[in-house]
């Protein structure tokens, strides 16, 4: 029903309707053994049609809206109301699948965590209703440098979290650094006057001692905090693992 569409389902009822009316019709005529078959027949179809287009319309209607309330309710339950990116419970359902798989198959993946600085500062001198556009303004900006494959969600207040399947290291720091400099770039004009902010990232790739998701997740913030700490609006990570060469990646990259 819900592929056929509204209009195209109540049709479709009432056709079936005048037809199991007129065989209804037919057989009680055949029962009695009497009585005009074509007056039978015709006075069926006349009723389906005139009535079945009400009725069924109706229950049509009311279908239609339940899945669209559905729909919505599935939205709210897995994305976040203000930004409209995944919300926090969706993200770790969501992602939990893809780590344990991503760590059945060897497989290269990565964490970002990130948190818009000074934010607090822009709520008390602009407004909270300031700081909700700088958010979705920033959620936006992270979203179009991510893949389709990307996972993007509000993690809480101002920090956003981002996972990258089959993405390194070095990857997942040139993502990081779009978003760092898409970020720096933007200009909420509010009440006159432009505003904007910055955001510090941290980093952590897909490592074999990491026991679960939170652990990631822990080692990305612990690599945010070491952003805030050497000045904000820069990406940080942990120290990687040595790379199949034999080199070592950088400790701190921007």
């Amino acid at each position: 029903m819900l592929r056929l569409g509204r209009w195209r389902a109540t049709a479709l009822i009432t056709a079936l309707v005048m037809v199991l009316a007129v065989l209804i019709a037919e057989l009680v005529i055949s029962v009695l053994g009497r009585g005009d078959r074509w007056i039978a027949a015709a006075s069926a179809s006349l009723c389906s049609l005139v009535l079945t287009p009400l009725i069924g319309g109706f229950i049509v209607k009311l279908v239609f809206e339940l899945e669209g309330a559905r729909q919505q309710l599935a939205v709210l339950a897995t994305h976040d109301d203000l930004t409209g990116v995944h919300n926090r419970r969706h993200f770790m359902a969501e992602v939990q699948r893809e780590w344990l798989r991503a760590r059945r198959y060897n497989l290269a993946a990565a964490v970002l965590l990130i948190d818009a600085d000074h934010f607090k500062r822009i709520n008390d001198t602009h407004g909270h209703l300031c700081g909700d556009e700088l958010l979705r303004q920033i959620a936006r900006a992270t979203g179009e440098s991510l893949r389709q494959a990307d996972v993007l969600a509000r993690f809480g207040g101002e920090e956003l979290i981002v996972y990258l399947p089959h993405t390194d290291a070095l990857g997942a720091l040139d993502v990081a650094e779009r978003i760092r400099a898409k970020v720096q770039a933007l200009s909420v004009a509010w009440q006159g006057a432009p505003v904007g902010t910055t955001v510090s990232i941290g980093v952590a790739p897909l490592r074999a001692e990491l026991p679960s998701l939170d652990w990631m997740i822990h080692e990305a913030d612990t690599a945010l905090y070491t952003a805030k700490a050497d000045g904000r609006n820069c990406v940080r990570t942990l120290p990687f693992e040595p790379s199949r060469n034999g080199d070592a990646y950088p400790v701190n990259s921007r």
